[in-house]
């Protein structure tokens, strides 16, 4: 009974699998596997897209140059884009001013629109859903017969 033991604890201690790698490319005590580690200075995506988007630039406003951050220029862009009647442009800022409105703190503020802007707004959106509805197939009920099921 004692020597078949030993085979099988001898055999265990050198098998090689899966969470079992050979001894001679398993790490030394103490070696990193990344021996060089991160260079120092190097930035992480959140960090560069921060530096880029509060890069300063010029932009022509009016026949007056104003200076104002990539950010600002890019929301703007996108806001032309939008009362131009792209309706991608259209979608994307409504759902950054969704998102922005979501991570505000929030208060109790009275709505800055004026009740004829709150309208044209209201009519702009309704138009936009009507647009998503028929292009994704979600024609009015009341046009389809009735279903009856049996």
């Amino acid at each position: 009974m004692g020597s078949g033991d030993d085979l099988s604890a001898d055999s265990n201690k050198s098998k090689v699998g899966y969470g079992n790698p050979p001894k001679h490319s398993q790490f030394k005590r103490g070696q990193s596997g990344n021996p060089q580690g991160r260079p120092k200075g190097s930035q992480n995506l959140a960090t560069v897209l921060e530096r880029i988007l509060r890069k300063p630039v010029i932009v022509r406003e009016n026949g007056r140059s104003k200076k104002i951050t990539t950010l600002e220029h890019s929301v703007l862009q996108l806001t032309k884009k939008a009362t131009e009647g792209n309706l991608r442009a259209l979608q994307q800022l409504i759902a950054l001013v969704r998102s922005a409105e979501a991570q505000a703190p929030q208060e109790n503020h009275k709505p800055t629109l004026s009740e004829t802007d709150q309208k044209v707004l209201q009519g702009i959106l309704q138009r936009v859903q009507t647009t998503n509805n028929v292009i994704q197939g979600d024609h009015n009920d009341s046009d389809r017969p009735p279903i009856h099921d049996r």
